[in-house]
């Protein structure tokens, strides 16, 4: 049976009063790291750290992200996954939904948040998604989960280069280079760190 726009409103009123107000403050800026082994590079990072630390929500609560932009570039956060339902406005994808947020000013980002299940909150502006500006978003169902288990282990995977995608970028598109261009060194990255050195996940018999 299809419900009707009004009751499918009133449902998620009633998630909104049900759920938290979860705040998050990201101050995003430059960081110096090497994430591959082979040497600090400029990336990306929030709070002076990457990676990012994932943010945790529920069903029905309402996330506020407030983006700082220390930056030189402009830039926007979209919430990977998600449909946004009537908060498009708050899809952080610039040019598209949003004007940029320029260097030195802030937005806010705050809807609530209506799926459950794994998403990522990445930069939508100036390739900074592939520079480090992306975490996942773990959203919780309300509710006992729909099956028992120990152990939640999250992983995320990455790609990564040991130049900057602006660089990146430039090499593949100067018509004086080769095309396509010299493979730089890539990695795939588990939860920030090379794979080739990311220490073992154990499992115990039993265990879920």
């Amino acid at each position: 049976m299809w419900m009707s726009v009004p009751v499918i409103l009133t449902l998620l009123q009633a998630l909104a009063v049900l759920g938290r107000r979860v705040v998050v403050n990201w101050d995003v800026g430059y960081v110096d790291i090497d994430r591959d082994g082979y040497g600090s590079r400029r990336a990306i990072g929030v709070n002076g750290v990457l990676p990012i630390p994932p943010v945790r929500v529920t069903v029905g609560d309402t996330l506020a992200l407030t983006v700082h932009n220390s930056l030189n570039l402009t830039t926007s956060i979209h919430a990977h996954g998600l449909f946004q339902k009537g908060t498009n406005y708050m899809d952080g994808a610039a040019s598209i939904t949003q004007c940029g947020i320029p260097p030195g000013s802030q937005f806010t980002y705050e809807y609530v948040v209506q799926q459950a299940g794994t998403f990522w909150l990445h930069g939508h502006d100036h390739y900074q998604n592939a520079d480090g500006l992306r975490t996942p978003l773990v959203v919780y169902d309300r509710g006992s989960p729909p099956v028992k288990y120990d152990e939640d282990i999250l992983l995320s995977f990455e790609d990564w280069y040991t130049e900057t995608f602006t660089e990146r970028v430039r090499i593949t598109l100067d018509p004086s280079l080769p095309f396509p261009p010299p493979h730089g060194i890539g990695f795939g990255l588990i939860n920030g760190i090379n794979g080739n050195i990311t220490k073992p996940i154990h499992f115990q018999p039993g265990r879920a």
